[in-house]
C-alpha cells in the first residue's frame, strides 16, 4: 500500500509518463514474444512440404499406371 500512496504523491506529468512507460513495455513484451513464438520453429510448414512432397509422388505414380 505504501507504494500506492507514494505514487499519488507524485506530479501529474510524472504519474502520465510512469503509466506510458508501464503501458509501452507491455505492449514491446507482447510484440516480441509474438514475433518470437510465431517465428521460433518452422515445424507445420515441415510437415506441410513433406505433405505437399507425398502428394506429387503419389500423382506421378497414379499417371504411370493408368497409362
Amino acid at each position: 500500500m505504501a507504494g500506492l500512496l507514494a505514487f499519488n504523491g507524485l506530479a501529474t506529468k510524472t504519474k502520465n509518463l510512469a503509466v506510458a512507460g508501464g503501458l509501452s513495455a507491455f505492449v514491446f513484451g507482447v510484440y516480441f514474444y509474438t514475433m518470437r513464438a510465431v517465428g521460433g520453429t518452422d515445424e507445420l510448414q515441415v510437415a506441410i512440404d513433406k505433405f505437399e512432397e507425398q502428394k506429387k509422388v503419389e500423382a506421378k505414380s497414379n499417371m504411370g499406371s493408368k497409362a
